[in-house]
């Protein structure tokens, strides 16, 4: 319906008894033709109408005579400018339930995307902060890519309350904003303020002046207000400028490298009991701020973009409904101290789960098949990708890496499929097992703990010759859970391994075959010279996954690698041998941290006594406190020599003239050896570590701040977990990736 001007109503009253009303009169026709009219949001089109109608009246008034219209003319209104909208979503944190907003070049492709939304019949989907998260238009719903987390609510947002007791800004709903916006735009136009609005929660707005507005609670009027309740008004703000909230920085849209973070034990990461994601997120954060700080000039000659960061979550597949551990462990744990107990089946016992050959198959294949998930997801949102990759694990995320990438295969051992298929045809199927009835079966189940399944296997006729025969996927189909179905293969696997080599006939020969194809070729865990290992003394024999591509780099943080390869049995590292697909390792650890452990003395000489690499602060320098202590370490060692070498030369005076030339030969040696410092001895040393990581340096160890430096007891946990948040961390994989990548650039300090 067309806005026109007979909608208002003619004045039957003397324009003089109209004065006072005159302006409420026109706040409340312009809502009524507001409502009937079509008139879009901001619109002063209306206001145009108006004045003609004020021509007209004007023009009666002149007819009548008197000397004029008998009514005070309105002066042109003030300019108007519609409010700028920006987009928002609701997040809990900390159980709370807050809004956070989007960046601003994410706003902008929502706002774009909104004002076309009328022309597409399905929903309308915009990719937000990196790709990493979809916000649906219509549904006004912002759901994760690639991992599970609950979707949150989007909102279109232009005013903001906040109580005296809140300490951030609330957006109106998108109804209440618009029902504000006109009162706002009515009031500014007409100059007339003070004027109250009733909102549909039955909430009371007071319009003050432009800068001032007030949202009052609806009381009952039985029961009036106590003076404290009075007082309690909410304060109103008109657009995004207005209010203090930090937009967060946009990222670019091309990404560099992509790396994928492995976490340790437990579901939390840090001492705020944060999860993987929200870890990831901060340490994405801060690799985008050193990224603009250290490598300014290269960011604004657009040469690189940013480096993308995803998390492995495998601790939610390990304790969830599908293997049934919790269930398992929750059945004989103590009643007492239960939160003590709690916390330790919830971390502690993932060392224990991973030296298990059950479930540390588990662990293996979650985190192998989330990385080749993740990355396929990757690929799909992001089709020119042309980076590399890299993998970072955390703890026990590190020693499972370290695994996984030690079992990977080249190339050339990866075009070899049809003979492992062979090997594994002969394998699986031996029939030289003696037993091969269902009574068998039930001796064999039982000695496994496993008869509750014998039922299930006996309905389909599966003895122990065809459970032997029997994969992965036919044990799954008959129902068995991944637990059970896994001790079952585990079980057999050593069956077969057991059986006797000494055959009559065509099974004699194939038992032969296949006992000198296990002896002659090394087990699956043999890459770093694991071949006197055997499962009794720690090293898990299980088949490790292959990854979907080859790792750039491999940074270990607070890893226990060092004393994990120690407890297997593995005294030294081969000096030549490398990762088979990825070429740099780094161990990263802060000096407090009690779960981090060397690597570099397994590769070295025993006799080479190397300290750990200095990692550089992110601003350039040590601390303070560190350069303190080593001037006074130097200074005490200058004292102590020159201390030294006085004393014996007093001593050495009565000698002869050939003695005393070769003591004073011997104190100038001394007094050179002195006056080099251990920094400076250090720095021009030149320390080949083996190929692990291409001769380059292995273990870096963080400064420590000065308030850890007083008890490094006190701050031993928070050492552990301080990674995540930490900036030196961070520019040092930003170096090894833009420093060897093929986008490389030196960072400015």
């Amino acid at each position: 319906m067309s806005a026109d001007i007979s909608l208002i109503p003619p004045l039957s009253r003397p324009l003089s008894s109209l004065r006072a009303d005159l302006r409420v009169y026109i706040l409340r026709v312009f809502l009524r033709c507001g409502k009937q009219c079509e008139l879009k949001r901001g619109s002063l089109r209306f206001l145009t109408l108006l004045c003609a109608r004020m021509s007209e009246l004007e023009g009666c008034g002149a007819q009548g005579g008197g000397g004029g219209p008998d009514w005070i003319m309105i002066e042109p209104p003030e300019p108007y400018e519609p409010v700028q909208h920006h987009w928002f979503y609701n997040q809990k944190t900390d159980g709370r339930h807050c809004w956070q907003p989007f960046s601003k070049q994410d706003s902008q492709r929502i706002e774009e995307a909104y004002a076309h939304a009328g022309e597409s019949e399905g929903e309308v989907i915009v990719a937000t902060e990196g790709r990493r998260y979809d916000v649906c238009l219509k549904e006004r719903r912002r759901y994760a890519v690639y991992w599970d987390q609950t979707s949150s609510e989007v909102r279109r947002c232009s005013w903001f309350h906040k109580g005296s007791k809140e300490m951030s800004y609330t957006p109106h709903t998108e109804d209440i904003s618009d029902l504000l916006e006109d009162a706002y735009m009515i009031a500014l136009t007409l100059e007339e303020w003070k004027r109250t609005l009733e909102l549909p929660t039955g909430e009371t707005v007071i319009l003050h002046n432009p800068k001032l507005m007030t949202q009052h609670p609806n009381f009952c009027r039985d029961f009036p207000p106590s003076p404290g309740e009075r007082t309690q008004a909410r304060t109103l703000k008109r657009g995004i400028e207005n209010i203090p909230v930090e937009i967060p920085q946009g990222e670019p849209d091309s990404v560099d490298h992509l790396v994928f973070m492995v976490h340790g034990i437990g579901p939390a990461c840090d001492l705020r009991l944060r999860g993987i994601v929200q870890c990831v997120n901060e340490f994405r954060s801060a690799s985008l701020t050193l990224i603009s700080s250290h490598f300014s000039s290269t960011v604004d000659q657009e040469s690189i973009g940013r480096v993308e960061f995803l998390p492995v979550n495998w601790h939610r597949v390990l304790h969830g409904e599908t293997t049934g551990v919790d269930r398992d462990i929750e059945r004989i744990t103590l009643p007492s101290i239960s939160r003590l107990r709690q916390f330790c089946n919830d971390t502690v016992l993932d060392l224990f789960f991973y030296n298990s050959a059950t479930y540390c198959q588990t662990i293996v294949d979650t985190v192998a098949s989330e990385i080749n998930r993740l990355y396929s997801i990757f690929l799909l949102r992001h089709p020119h990708f042309s980076g590399a990759m890299s993998v970072v694990g955390h703890s026990l995320g590190s020693l499972i890496l370290f695994d996984l990438l030690t079992n990977q295969k080249t190339g050339s051992e990866c075009s070899e499929p049809e003979e492992a298929a062979e090997h594994n045809e002969d394998f699986s199927s031996l029939p030289d097992l003696e037993c091969n009835s269902f009574t068998s079966l039930e001796k064999v189940l039982k000695n496994a703990g496993l008869e509750e399944h014998l039922r299930v296997l006996q309905k389909e006729q599966v003895d122990l010759e065809a459970l032997v025969l029997c994969s992965e996927r036919d044990l799954k189909e008959l129902g068995i859970p991944l637990g059970p179905r896994k001790k079952i293969l585990n079980y057999v696997k050593k069956l077969k391994l057991h059986a006797p080599a000494a055959q009559t006939g065509k099974h004699s020969q194939k038992s032969s075959r296949l006992q000198s194809l296990i002896q002659d070729s090394p087990p699956t865990t043999s890459a770093v010279d694991y071949q006197h290992f055997d499962v009794g003394i720690g090293q898990v024999s299980i088949d490790y996954p292959q990854l979907a591509f080859h790792p750039q780099a491999f940074f270990a943080f607070g890893s226990p690698i060092g004393m994990f390869l120690t407890v297997r049995g593995l005294k030294r590292i081969d000096p030549n041998y490398s990762f088979p697909t990825c070429r740099s390792f780094y161990n990263i650890f802060h000096p407090f941290d009690p779960v981090a452990y060397r690597i570099e003395p397994m590769i070295l000489p025993p006799d080479m006594d190397v300290p750990p690499m200095l990692m550089p602060h992110h601003k350039g320098r040590k601390r303070m406190h560190l350069e303190l202590k080593e001037g006074l370490t130097r200074v005490g060692s200058d004292l102590l020599g020159s201390l030294r070498t006085v004393w014996q030369s007093f001593s050495q005076l009565p000698a002869p003239a050939l003695a005393e030339g070769g003591a004073t030969a011997a104190s100038a040696q001394l007094t050179e050896d002195m006056e080099t410092s251990p920094v400076e001895e250090e720095e021009s040393k030149e320390v080949q570590v083996g190929r692990l990581n291409d001769g380059r340096r292995i273990d870096y160890v963080l400064q420590e701040k000065p308030i850890e430096s007083f008890n490094e007891y006190l701050f031993a946990i928070q050492s552990h977990l301080c990674y995540w948040e930490s900036e030196d961390t961070a520019l040092l994989v930003l170096k090894e990736i833009y420093g060897n990548g093929p986008h490389r650039s030196s960072p400015q300090q």
